[in-house]
Formats: structure tokens, sequence, C-alpha cells
């Protein structure tokens, strides 16, 4: 059962290469593959973060930085909520989700979006949606992210006032280019944008160029199978930025490797919900 009536081209080729790499080679392992994928721990990632860009007043700030659920056939329910009952019993002042809640529908998504709503961070839970979120339907699972509490970042941004100085956030939709990503960016990044929220790694490029301290993606899973020690050496041969930490000038750019997957295999690149403490220099 699906959200809208009519499948789209993208919906449909998604379901495909969810027969051809997911379910049916679980099928052929009699069970095997789901049964271990789901065996398999979600880390707790704790990254310290500097960049002299960063508001002083915002100094140690914890970010909870959650992404790639894909709930679905890979990630129930019940992992997806302890996922985050993991990321809330670190207690971050803020919770940033990079998108890809769902993997291929949207119905059933609800207590999710209600369980990051309700983390307990002082300054709230955002959301920008990644490109399984728009497979579906992409009204509806904006509209169960906002109905929960949820901050939804659609090329747009907010701002957050504590203790009587403000941070500047901003968010954009799924771009598979970079070229898209960059118009974006160009579209919604100010001269005073802090934190940008961004499911493709590829918006990177140009929020360096616009002096964005931090931002902060998912996407590429890490490759999922990545070498040994090597974790920027992975199967995301089509991003120069796959995992982890990065910098350009003062700018900086984090890209967890999520806590779901779209293959039932992780080798070297275990799942992860990331505590990023900001520093300013």
């Amino acid at each position: 059962m699906r959200a809208s009536d009519k499948p789209s081209n993208k919906y449909r080729r998604a379901k495909m290469r969810h027969m051809l790499f997911t379910s049916g080679p679980n099928k052929l392992s009699r069970g095997r593959l789901f049964r271990k994928h789901f065996d398999q721990g979600i880390d707790v990632k704790h990254v310290e973060i500097s960049t002299p860009l960063w508001p002083k007043e915002f100094d140690g700030l914890r970010i909870g930085h959650i992404s790639d659920f894909h709930l679905g056939d890979l990630m129930p329910l019940d992992k997806a909520l302890a996922a985050v009952q993991m990321l809330r019993d670190e207690e971050p002042d803020i919770v940033a989700c990079t998108g890809d809640v769902v993997d291929l529908n949207v119905l059933g998504a609800e207590p999710l979006f209600d369980a990051m709503a309700k983390m307990g961070a002082p300054l709230g839970t955002m959301l920008v949606l990644g490109n399984h979120d728009e497979l579906d339907c992409v009204s509806t699972i904006s509209s169960m992210a906002m109905k929960s509490g949820i901050s939804l970042l659609r090329d747009g941004r907010c701002t957050i006032n504590h203790n009587g100085s403000k941070l500047h956030i901003a968010g954009i939709d799924w771009a598979k280019s970079q070229k898209k990503c960059t118009t974006k960016v160009d579209r919604v990044c100010g001269n005073e944008t802090h934190l940008l929220l961004s499911h493709n790694p590829k918006a990177f490029f140009a929020a360096a160029k616009h002096g964005v301290p931090l931002t902060l993606s998912g996407h590429t899973h890490g490759g999922q199978l990545a070498v040994r020690d090597k974790p920027s050496a992975n199967l995301a041969v089509a991003h120069k930025h796959s995992s982890g930490l990065y910098e350009d000038g003062n700018s900086r750019l984090f890209v967890t490797v999520g806590v779901g997957a779209w293959f039932p295999l992780r080798i070297n690149c275990p799942a992860e919900v990331a505590i990023l403490t900001i520093r300013s220099q």
C-alpha cells in the first residue's frame, strides 16, 4: 500500500532495485541475509569539530546527527526507535536528521517521526528530505514530520534564538548533481548561515564558497563496504566526501554513514548515530 495512488517511474525503479539487491537475494538465502544484517549493531560516534567561523555564543553546542534510517524491510520500526533512543540518551542540544527516513513506502512512519520530535533536545529537531523520502509521496511524509513537531526545512531557513543569540540554520531538498545542489545552496544560504543540512554531501562545494561553518549530510552510507581502517576507501565512488569529517578552508562537512542500509550488507562500515561537539576556535 502506498500513500499515493499512482506509482512514479522513480518508485518503480527503486522497487525493482529492492527486489534485485535486497528481497530477492534474501529469499534465495532463505532469510539468512536479513538475519545476519539485523544482528549488526549501531555505534555511537563522538566527533569534535572546530572552526573559527562558528559563533562563539554557541561554542560547545552538541548536535545529534542521524540519517538514512531507510525504514522498511532492512530497518524494522523497533530497530529505528532503538537508534533514536541511543541518540536521546546522549542528551544533545539539537537533533539534525539528514533524510531518507523511509526506504520505499511512507505509510507507517508516524511513530518514528514522533520519537524524533520527542527526543527532548532543548533547541529542537530539524529535518531535510532525502531521495528515498520523495519516492512514495513527498507531501505525506512532509505532513507527518511537521505534524509530529519536527522543523522541516525544504529549501528554507530557520533561526534558533537562545540566551539572546541567534543560530541560523538552512536546509535543502534532495538534489542529485553538484550543479543542482549549488543552485539550491545559492538560493537558500545567506551570509549568516551557520549550519546547512543537505542529504547529498555534494552541497558542501557551494556551502564552503558561502563560508558556511558546518554542513551535515548523509546519503552515501559510507559505501556500506569499506577497507579496514580506511573508511574513505569504500563503494561510494561517486562521492568525493563519503564518510566522516572534511575541511575546505574554515568550512567543515560531516558525512554520517547512517543507521540503515539499502542492501543487507555492511563490512568495516558499522551503522552509527553521531554526537558532534562544535567548537569556535
